[in-house]
């Protein structure tokens, strides 16, 4: 970026090549303004050319982003937060806009984020967190301090797709309800702010806690030194982040680091990702810090190579007690598509007993992160959902999934693990209830959900087939069929392993705008599939092929929005 910009602020009365004399006439802006109220703010229009802008603070560039910056009526404004150089001059540089614009002229500054319908979009998710505006992926640093769920984000606050690589914030006490905050990092000298996470500093081990106050500290890629640094906070809102990397680079493409505590050794571990050789082997580091600031290789986890993409990218690792075995602890680790292993630890080595495992079969859930020092012990995950939302004016896109609590069961395959809605999702239900209890599906025969007008649904029931070769519900349009033969869902051309266990399957699904998530066999199969539902479709049906089948504990809630 720099580089360019000596480029494209040349004197004016230099001689540029034929070509480019050719060109629709541009300027590069260069404006000062003084700093006077909360936000800075831009224009966007979506699919426009992007441009290069840098915000200068006393001679530092201090923020540098590019955007898809509306030259004319612009779909929505992103708002940037300059309040805290309130007073002083600011220098806005924006490259190659049309010579006729006057996108900045004057400057606009706001008190007030006046957007307008942010929330009550036609395809905003009603029950899945996404950003009020702009791009998420993968969840970060997710963490449970001061008395509140922490989720930060991937977010491009600037543009509705990828980009701007920046942690956003939201917070909830309740895990359904979030309250989106400021940006939490910025892009800096160390990079775009790629993934990772966090832990609370209890015994204040890194000298961080202030005043008696432990720190959430926070750790994540950047993504142009690719090392992996370190930010922290005493109230959860205000960020002081080391400029050198706690981890500098370890090979070609490291990067997501997760952190937890190990209390045997009393030391921090940190898992990174790592491409190792030339072959694209993924593989897990494993490193020890006794103060979360001096960090030790310990020992390496190899997954897959090149699109074997066992253990790549994100890593979580936790430790479960196993249902089913007095007694028992075992150690799961996991990447991006949630590949995991099942194994034991001792401070130092993971060592994998059952490998390759999968729980998840839907379509465009990745990057799943877990909460740490949840209060009451559980496993917390929510994940990124590639929700298809990068729609017309939308401001924002993509979304992340239900808050799901893993556990780690006895089964006779093995050690395996299951995922399910927490308990604090019933807190959607509306209190509209329709309970049709036990319910023989006929071929040809009657729907017993035809009196049922919904939009979003919880939805409950045990299916045992008997004879039939088939069982379709359908959701509002989309089709979740159980195909007895091969014991598979199939929804929208996804496919799920679901086997029969003790004769039935047990389903529970939650239908939202932009998909539905499905739960067999608690929670031994998840399977989200991102689908935009038909509006104007409120309907539900049950229906049966090649004999009678039988369903048992049918339930279906309304559920309300988020928002």
């Amino acid at each position: 970026m720099i580089k360019s910009l000596l480029y494209v602020f040349l004197p004016f009365f230099l001689v540029l090549p034929a070509v480019a004399q050719q060109a629709p006439a541009t300027k590069n802006i260069s404006t000062c303004f003084t700093a006077e109220k909360k936000y800075l703010v831009l224009p966007v229009k979506n699919g426009a050319q992007k441009r290069n802008l840098e915000l200068w603070v006393d001679g530092v560039n201090t923020r540098f982003w590019d955007m898809e910056l509306a030259e004319d009526k612009p779909d929505w404004y992103a708002y940037m937060r300059i309040d805290e150089w309130k007073g002083k001059q600011i220098e806005l540089r924006v490259d190659k806009v049309a010579a006729t614009s006057k996108v900045f002229e004057p400057v606009m500054q706001s008190d007030e984020d006046t957007n307008a319908n942010e929330y009550k979009e036609k395809m905003r998710a009603q029950f899945h967190f996404s950003p009020k505006r702009g791009w998420t992926n993968d969840p970060n640093g997710m963490v449970y301090f001061n008395g509140e769920y922490h989720l930060f984000f991937q977010h491009n606050p600037y543009g509705h797709n990828w980009g701007n690589m920046t942690w956003g914030h939201t917070v909830s006490k309740d895990l359904i309800h979030w309250t989106e905050l400021d940006d939490a990092l910025h892009p800096n000298q160390g990079g775009p702010v790629f993934s990772g996470g966090a832990v609370v500093d209890k015994n204040n081990t890194s000298g961080l806690g202030e005043n008696g106050k432990p720190a959430m500290v926070i750790f994540h890629t950047g993504a142009r030194g690719w090392g992996q640094y370190m930010a922290w906070s005493t109230d959860g809102r205000n960020f002081q982040r080391q400029i050198a990397a706690v981890v500098p680079r370890i090979n070609k493409d490291n990067r997501d680091p997760k952190v937890i505590w190990y209390e045997p050794t009393k030391k921090w571990v940190m898992v990174v990702w790592v491409e190792r050789g030339n072959n694209e082997q993924h593989s897990m580091q494993f490193l020890t810090s006794p103060d979360l600031k001096n960090w030790t290789p310990a020992s390496v986890t190899y997954g897959g190579i090149g699109n074997d993409r066992y253990l790549f990218e994100c890593p979580e690792f936790y430790e479960l007690p196993v249902t089913g075995m007095d007694g028992v602890k075992k150690w799961v680790l996991t990447g991006a598509n949630t590949e995991y292993a099942v194994g034991t630890f001792d401070g130092t080595t993971f060592t994998e007993e059952e490998k390759k495992l999968q729980n998840q079969h839907g379509r465009d859930f990745y990057a799943p992160q877990t909460f740490s020092d949840e209060p009451t012990g559980r496993r917390i995950e929510i994940g990124w959902w590639r929700t298809n939302t990068a729609k017309g004016e939308n401001s924002f896109n993509q979304s992340m999934s239900l808050p799901l609590e893993h556990k780690l069961v006895k089964t006779p395959e093995g050690i395996r693990l299951t995922r399910m809605p927490v308990k604090e999702v019933e807190n959607l239900r509306s209190g509209k209830v329709y309970r049709l209890g036990n319910k023989s599906i006929k071929e040809n025969g009657a729907n017993p959900l035809k009196d049922i007008n919904i939009e979003l649904a919880e939805l409950r029931m045990d299916i045992i087939p008997g004879k039939a070769k088939e069982v379709n519900l359908n959701i509002r349009g989309v089709d979740v069929t159980y195909n007895v033969i091969d014991q598979q869902l199939v929804v929208d051309g996804v496919k799920a392993p679901a086997p029969l266990l003790n004769g039935k399957l047990s389903l529970l699904i939650y239908a939202d705008r932009t998909g539905l998530e499905i739960f067999a066999n608690n929670g031994l199969m998840f399977m989200p599939v991102n689908i935009n539902i038909d509006d104007s479709n409120r309907s539900l049906s049950l229906s049966a092929k090649g004999g009678t089948a039988k369903i048992s504990g049918l339930e279906v809630y309304e559920l309300k929005s988020i928002w």
